[in-house]
């Protein structure tokens, strides 16, 4: 071994590797150190030891770590390391070479003979190299055979994965491809956090803390297009599922673009991308959104506060535990007391505990709680908790009397602009001396509970005299609306919180503006702010009393509402895809194949069934349009805006009302004045089956430029059905990927639908009976009405 070490030395000295070279491969006898790199032949990626840190800061690395960074940046970004455990001191007692011994990518310390870091590859031969690919990942392969890969970097990740790399694990040899979080933001040693492949089974991808095995935040289960949780994901991210591995992989499509995924030392998962304009980077994605949603991130002791930089903070009467570590932005450790407490235990029989509490109102109570069945009040509850020398905080309500021992992780922090019924109280241990009762300390637990009992006493009081007048202030809504079963009555200053004063905008109209927000728990609504009084206060009243007192799967879940003077606000569940017509219509990311538009088409269907034949009351909904279907996480649709509703008595199946609706999806009754039925839902429906089949609208005004029989699609379609001809309906872009049995079944549907009789239009549970194929459907006769619409067009 020493001769071998001294000819390394010798032809390092002879022939040194230098990064002006700019070669892109190491092999047998060449050896890298010091200054020199390698880089990888489209320039974007260099391999060499680095010292982590800046110059300006003081807070910079000692010691140097051999690794992958992105070249084309001006800032200091590793995205691999080598030796993040076993760093190097001495810069001069460390080489990169190739060993002689067997082949393996090694760091040597010359001096000792001793390796400090190795690929490890199975192999034998030392006719190996190394090189470091346009995607940045180091290769180790036979010189001879360079498709013979022995060892690469991409299955080995730390920290960050690069495009093209793969997440996941290897079904035949086990090979489980992570990420886990550097220590800190100088230390590149494992940290707390890891981005994995869910080891249970499901095809989930999850991040886990690594000391407690526990589980903080989960993709969601791939559903063939994208990651339930992550629908975004999905539109440039592959999941590959196979008999010989399960991994997920993101193509760059952009060969000049510069991105890579992280999972930062906070134990969030950031995606980023460089700006050339900005000369910085930019995060495109994180999750958790929210940086308290991770698991023990500031560590024991500590409130976790989202609406500040940073978000930890010690508990009263605890101090940081490792100030150094706090400022390389590892908190995990947390805080530690200030006194030690005065535990009874130790004292003479009879002697009282010095030590009371200190309440912390939050949002989420530290874990490993115990429940204390036996206590009926708040005071026996703080006494059960000073009785016991490890016991370190209670909390009492409604819920009983829960106690905590030993650390307390994972509290987050009540902000006074959260809605209050979310908040709880925990009540932290501290000595006598950290809460400053005065001179005498002899029964501060007795003053604490006449005090607390007091307090307790006319917070009820005024408790209850705000709910009394905040009952009868919302009965009169509840009971005018009938919609009181499980919707909440906000106020305006919540929603105006949970909105950011109104500021993102999802869309407006007639009714007024929808905007998106986050309830306390982080929970994503859509808020609809009708126009004040008059029609905004018809259509307030119309869409509470029909959807407020429903439940179904394709019907917007509606989650409360907020009545003040003139200000009518509706709050709704968030659907990440927005309405139907934005994919149909408008340029969208997201293209709708036709397995998806079916099951929209079946969605809708079985929706209108439920209002029009489950319900207590028929429930008409009078506005069926592209508009008004929005688009879930896993695209099932849900019908919303019914601020046109008309409610029905099951006792009348007709109705004089006023004409409501939208040209173009409007049935003839509306225009002869006669009552309606919910056959006027069955017309809109069948008009939308038409658009979802070609992908355009169906009014002859959008088509005034389109030849001949394109002029008015729903009268082609139904004259095509009686010549045999339904492929040529379907809308281009599906490039004729489609079932045939279906494209004819939805076109029969949908002019059966559109049929001028209502007498003669099948009713919502049919149409769902024969999208489901429990049904037959025979071809329908040309409606009158369509060639009177196309007029001389057609």
């Amino acid at each position: 071994m020493p001769l071998v070490l001294v000819l390394l030395l010798f032809v390092r000295i002879i022939s040194p590797l230098h990064a002006t070279s700019a070669r892109d491969t190491i092999s047998p006898s060449e050896t890298l150190g010091g200054g020199d790199e390698l880089v990888s032949g489209n320039g974007k990626y260099k391999l060499g030891f680095f010292q982590t840190g800046s110059e300006s800061s003081r807070n910079t690395s000692s010691y140097w770590y051999l690794g992958i960074r992105i070249n084309r940046v001006p800032t200091m970004t590793p995205v691999w390391v080598a030796n993040g455990d076993d760093p190097i001191a001495d810069l001069t007692a460390a080489v990169l070479t190739i060993s002689p011994d067997d082949g393996n990518l090694v760091v040597l310390n010359p001096v000792t003979g001793s390796i400090i870091w190795s690929t490890q590859a199975n192999t034998t031969t030392n006719d190996t190299i190394a090189t470091l690919s346009d995607g940045g990942n180091l290769v180790l392969q036979k010189s001879l055979d360079p498709s013979d890969v022995l060892w690469q970097s991409f299955d080995h990740p730390t920290s960050c994965l690069l495009p093209g790399a793969k997440l996941g694990r290897d079904k035949l040899t086990g090979l489980n491809r992570r990420l886990v979080s550097r220590k800190n933001s100088i230390n590149q040693a494992h940290g707390a956090y890891s981005l994995e492949l869910d080891p249970t089974g499901p095809s989930q991808f999850v991040l886990v803390e690594i000391n407690s095995g526990i589980t903080y935040w989960s993709s969601g289960e791939w559903n063939g297009q994208f990651f339930n949780s992550i629908p975004d994901m999905g539109t440039y991210s592959e999941f590959v599922n196979n008999s010989r591995e399960v991994y997920l992989t993101t193509p760059l499509k952009d060969s000049n673009a510069v991105a890579y995924l992280s999972l930062e030392v906070s134990g969030q998962a950031r995606s980023f991308i460089w700006y050339e304009q900005l000369q910085d980077w930019v995060t495109s994605a994180v999750q958790p959104k929210s940086q308290c949603d991770v698991y023990a991130l500031c560590g024991p002791y500590t409130v976790c506060d989202d609406n500040v930089i940073p978000s930890c903070s010690c508990m009263k009467g605890f101090s940081i535990k490792s100030p150094k570590d706090w400022e390389l932005e590892d908190r995990t450790g947390g805080c530690i007391r200030n006194t030690p407490l005065d535990c009874s235990s130790n004292k003479a029989m009879g002697s009282m505990s010095t030590d009371g509490f200190y309440s912390i109102p939050c949002f989420r109570l530290p874990q490993n709680a115990q429940n204390t069945t036996v206590v009926a009040s708040e005071g026996e509850c703080a006494q059960v908790c000073l009785s016991n020398c490890s016991c370190t905080a209670y909390s009492f309500g409604d819920y009983g009397c829960y106690v905590w021992h030993d650390e307390l992780l994972n509290v987050k922090q009540q902000q006074h602009s959260d809605l209050t019924n979310t908040k709880v109280e925990l009540n932290v241990r501290l000595a006598g001396k950290e809460l400053k009762f005065g001179g005498n300390h002899r029964r501060p637990m007795l003053v604490w509970v006449v005090t607390s009992a007091a307090v307790a006493l006319f917070g009820l009081v005024l408790l209850l005299m705000i709910w009394r007048n905040r009952t009868k202030r919302y009965c009169r809504i509840l009971n005018s609306v009938q919609g009181g079963n499980g919707i909440v009555a906000f106020r305006f200053i919540d929603l105006q919180h949970a909105t950011k004063s109104f500021s993102v905008k999802l869309g407006s109209g007639g009714f007024g503006s929808v905007y998106k927000g986050f309830l306390a728990d982080s929970t994503a609504i859509a808020v609809k702010m009708l126009d004040g009084i008059g029609q905004g206060e018809k259509q307030f009243r119309a869409e509470v009393s029909s959807i407020g007192i429903i439940q179904h799967i394709n019907l917007v879940k509606l989650i409360g509402f907020c009545s003040e003077g003139n200000k009518r606000l509706l709050v709704y569940e968030y659907l990440p895809y927005h309405s139907l017509d934005v994919h149909l219509f408008q340029s969208s990311i997201t293209f709708l194949n036709w397995k998806t538009r079916y099951q929209v088409a079946l969605g809708v269907a079985r929706g209108l069934a439920y209002l029009h034949e489950s319900c207590r009351e028929c429930i008409i909904h009078c506005d069926i349009k592209p508009q008004n279907i929005l688009l879930d996480a896993s695209f099932t649709p849900k019908i919303a805006d019914f601020g046109m509703a008309k409610v029905m008595k099951r006792d009348f199946n007709r109705a004089l009302t006023t004409m409501r609706g939208t040209i173009g999806y409007l049935a003839p009754e509306w225009l002869s004045g006669v009552a309606i039925t919910s056959k006027i839902d069955v017309y809109s429906y069948g008009m939308v089956l038409l658009e979802i089949i070609s992908g355009r609208r169906n009014t002859s005004e959008q088509c005034t430029s389109c030849a001949g029989d394109d002029v008015y699609f729903p009268l082609r379609v139904a004259n095509n059905l009686l010549k045999g001809d339904v492929l040529g309906l379907v809308d281009p872009k599906l490039c004729e990927d489609v079932s045939l049995e279906e494209v004819e079944r939805v076109c029969k549907i949908a002019c059966w639908c559109i049929q001028d009789k209502d007498s003669d239009r099948p009713a919502m549970g049919e149409v769902v009976q024969i999208l489901e194929g429990r049904r037959e459907v025979d071809v329908p006769p040309v409606p009158k009405i369509l060639q009177a619409v196309a007029g001389s067009h057609y």
